[in-house]
């Protein structure tokens, strides 16, 4: 299946696509070369543009830019970060079935942490205006419905915990994204880099 047909199916029917990725034979290096890696690089270029080429409009004070080579930096820390993520939640996914009543099973964890980031990947296209950052956010929670109907079908957790499950995975996402966004900005902070632009 190519990496559209995935991505469009598991946006419009989860519930019927989360069985069909069931069943596929995966690998961490197929997961990561056939979708993580093409689609988490969405978010990572149009932040560069949307940052370092197109800038931000700042009423009053004029349109402000990171520069490009901070930019570049930035997007690759983000981007291999993002990547590693993936696999940290993965991990979580994993530890996290037994206490849930689920299969301990880390290709479908992977799985679930992979096409569950689905939406947020594809929402990043808006980044290439940064103004649009809440839209891109409010795409991106379909994100937690994804992880939700994904949870029971890959696990093997029952139906009625899925909710409790999809509670703790997301708590541990969040702290997991608090940590990639504290690594990035003490690294390349966005208050002191932004520059006025024409």
């Amino acid at each position: 299946m190519s990496i559209v047909d995935r991505a469009k199916r598991i946006m419009l029917s989860p519930k019927e696509e989360w069985p069909v990725i069931d069943t596929e034979p995966a690998t961490v290096g197929s997961i990561y070369t056939g979708y993580v890696i093409p689609l988490s690089a969405i978010p990572a270029i149009a932040a560069f543009i949307g940052l370092s080429v197109i800038g931000m409009s700042v009423f009053g004070l004029g349109r402000f830019r990171v520069p490009m080579g901070t930019g570049i930096g930035n997007t690759l820390t983000r981007y291999v970060l993002g990547l590693v993520s993936v696999y940290v939640l993965a991990l979580i996914i994993d530890a996290l079935a037994p206490s849930f009543d689920g299969t301990k099973n880390p290709i479908a964890a992977l799985k679930v942490a992979a096409y569950s980031s689905t939406a947020g990947w594809l929402a990043g296209i808006l980044m290439i205006f940064p103004v649009l950052g809440i839209i891109t956010l409010l795409i991106s929670l379909y994100g937690l419905y994804l992880l939700y109907t994904g949870l029971p079908v890959l696990m093997k957790s029952p139906p009625e915990k899925a909710m409790g499950y999809t509670v703790v995975v997301i708590i541990a996402a969040i702290v997991l994204f608090i940590v990639v966004g504290m690594v990035t900005n003490a690294v390349f902070g966005y208050g002191a880099m932004m520059r006025p632009g024409m």
